[in-house]
């Protein structure tokens, strides 16, 4: 065999694969990757670095998605809104905690009264009606 590296013929090389096809994910591998070498966070980034983001945040992207469709779905919605986004995120700890100083536009707010705004059940309301 001459001239050849691996002993297979070049017609019957691989089509190429995407780093983010091979590790199975969505989320694109390779632009991560790029953002991280361009955002002068490391002299350099290891190979698993940008795999591993690219699946923490499709992960997490995921989570939202689906608690977002859920609080849609509740509200007789085909769309996921920024409102849908805002109460499943600040009806879920974990998520409220990660995001806790995240502002949403047109996100709104838990819908909320607190309990001295009420008005009063008193023994003698409750007595006259019974009468």
């Amino acid at each position: 065999m001459a001239g050849g590296k691996s002993g297979k013929s070049s017609s019957l090389s691989a089509a190429p694969k995407s780093r983010s096809s091979k590790a199975g994910i969505q989320f694109p591998v390779g632009r991560i990757h790029r953002h991280l070498r361009n955002g002068n966070y490391a002299q350099r980034i290891a190979a698993g670095a940008p795999v591993y983001l690219a699946a923490v945040l499709e992960y997490l992207t995921a989570e939202i998605l689906e608690l977002a469709g859920n609080a849609a779905r509740d509200n007789k919605k085909t769309r996921i809104v920024p409102r849908h986004l805002q109460l499943a995120i600040r009806n879920d700890e974990e998520l409220n905690k990660l995001l806790g100083n995240v502002t949403i536009a047109q996100g709104g707010v838990l819908p909320n009264i607190h309990a001295t705004l009420l008005p009063n059940k008193s023994k003698k309301a409750a007595s006259s009606q019974e009468l």
